[in-house]
């Protein structure tokens, strides 16, 4: 497809235009930079015309700098701003206000029968940097976001996005084989090989390098481009990411079962404050420093049983049965017939955001899935699931798809391809855990020969003290981007990422993030707060 859409595009942008659209796209072995023209091939309303396969552009405008209006929502709710302005509390902050001026060009691409995959790109009118990025996307997709898009836009870079070919949940793909597979990897491929065609078209050559950086969901559609297509990206950025959705979904309705196994197991939400004040009083110092962040949470045996209440229930204190569920959340689920582990558990430290997976209803992201794409029954109750059997089956049925553990990238790397995994310690939601197997798996699958080699094609940074792809208590503001764009184009390959730690706008605490297995370590003077004063270690 990718040469044909070269040829496709050559009577619009000409024979030189297309050759870089077919280096670019097609993934010339070479990943070295291409010259770029700053002066458009032609202009941003022609694009409309523009013939590609199985693709429908269906508007193409340039959009004036500050001048963005995005779309209104399906529901016909008044956005924040329009909210804000009802309250009398004034217009909130206008986010594409510092937007420059741009190209927007709208598609569908249909590359099945059943495919409805709406794209979205942006395109500098001038100051492109010759880069290019697909924006990623959360939970169940089904929406097109023009944030992220704003934000690459700022620092230059064409940059796509799509809903993944369907709006909405779970619940619309269900019966919809093609939309899955549009969902699970194709879309995030399509838009990336349509985009980078248009943009030779606007540009008169295609990018010099294209990236891919996003989290959860975006975390697995980075590796499942690292491995199904290995040409489509120079370096790619994955966080947290929803990589073994059979065994990810099953550990974390393991966490409800665990606080619905009776009245007397839940844990209300109320006293998740208590349990982390003593998971953190437990694990804090093991590092040396009294900070209030756990730095590395598998050196710590933290036993909820400490809060056991003496003088009657409260919210400082957990009952027998609520001690017993919380030991469950932070043990593994196991296969009861192998004795296999079918997912990590939760760790210390991660119990703030712990409504998610052991609130009032199971989770829905891991119900959606075992009800809609496994038992096929929306009226499934999560309770009965078999974690044998039912997981086995889910497995065996979307191993490629929503299952993707995949971790042979020798195709990825053999082309000059970088990948940067991060993970947040405090993960409530997709335990941090599969992000260390994951790394184990590649070192070994791709044909590494030593450490040295690993390191000059992959590294993971895991993050103490973050939840879920941002926040928490430790220092989790990074641009993930940035050392990324280093490594490939500069050669410097990260040994150290520093994170800030930020409130109301203001930088508290910096701390360094270190190469995987390493930690970072006080050196013994200085102030806590600044990362000069830690040095990274294997212990």
């Amino acid at each position: 497809m990718r040469r044909m859409i070269a040829f496709a595009v050559a009577a619009v942008i000409g024979s030189a235009a297309a050759a870089a659209v077919l280096s670019t796209a097609t993934g010339s072995p070479v990943l070295g930079p291409l010259d770029v023209s700053l002066s458009a091939a032609t202009t941003c309303e022609s694009l409309k015309s523009v013939s590609l396969p199985n693709t429908t552009i269906t508007s193409a405008e340039t959009i004036a700098a500050g001048a963005f209006t995005p779309p209104p929502p399906a529901n016909g709710r008044a956005g924040a701003a329009g909210a804000a302005a009802g309250r009398g509390r004034g217009p909130a902050p206008n986010p594409y206000a510092e937007v420059p001026a741009f190209c927007r060009v709208t598609a569908t691409l249909k590359p099945s029968a059943d495919s409805d995959i709406k794209m979205e790109l942006w395109m500098p009118m001038s100051g492109w940097n010759g880069k290019y990025q697909t924006a990623g996307n959360g939970g169940y997709a089904g929406n097109l976001g023009q944030q992220p898009l704003a934000a690459g836009v700022r620092r230059g870079y064409a940059i796509a996005g799509t809903d993944t070919g369907h709006v909405g949940g779970a619940e619309n793909m269900f019966g919809h084989p093609e939309q899955i597979i549009d969902f699970a990897y194709r879309a995030i491929h399509e838009t990336t090989v349509t985009s980078k065609a248009i943009v030779a078209a606007f540009y008169g050559n295609g990018p010099k390098y294209s990236y891919f950086s996003n989290c959860s969901t975006g975390g697995r559609q980075a590796l499942m481009e690292a491995s199904k297509f290995p040409d489509d990206f120079n370096g790619i950025v994955a966080g947290d990411p929803a990589i073994y959705t059979s065994h990810q979904a099953a550990q974390q309705l393991w966490v409800g079962m665990a606080v619905h196994k009776d009245e007397a197991s839940f844990i209300p939400a109320a006293k998740f404050p208590a349990i982390h004040k003593a998971a953190v009083e437990a694990c804090d110092a093991l590092d040396g420093v009294k900070d209030g962040v756990i730095e590395n949470p598998r050196r710590c045996k933290f036993d909820p049983q400490v809060l056991l209440c003496k003088n009657g229930d409260s919210n400082d204190c957990l009952t027998q049965p609520q001690v017993e569920a919380a030991r469950k959340l932070y043990q593994a689920p196991v296969n009861p017939r192998t004795k296999q582990e079918v997912f990590p558990p939760l760790e210390p430290g991660s119990e703030l955001g712990w409504g998610g997976m052991a609130g009032d209803r199971p989770f829905g992201y891991a119900n959606d899935f075992y009800r809609f794409f496994v038992k096929k029954d929306p009226n499934w109750d999560f309770k009965t699931i078999d974690f044998d059997k039912d997981v086995a089956a889910a497995e065996k049925e979307w191993e490629g798809t929503f299952d993707f553990y995949n971790s042979n990238l020798k195709a990825f790397f053999a082309r000059g391809g970088k990948l940067l995994q991060y993970h947040g310690w405090a993960d409530p939601l997709i335990t941090p855990g599969v992000s260390i197997n994951y790394y184990k798996l590649a070192t070994r699958n791709s044909g590494f020969k030593n450490q040295q080699e690993i390191d000059d094609h992959m590294r993971l940074f895991m993050v103490p003290g973050m939840g879920h792809c941002a926040g928490g208590e430790g220092p989790s503001t990074v641009d993930w981007l940035k050392p990324m764009e280093e490594w490939i184009e500069q050669g410097k390959a990260p040994a150290t990422i520093v994170a800030s730690k930020v409130e109301m706008g203001e930088t508290v605490r910096t701390r360094p993030l270190c190469m995987y297995p390493k930690e970072a370590v006080y050196k013994g003077s200085g102030s806590t707060d600044d990362a000069s004063n830690f040095e990274c270690k294997a212990r």
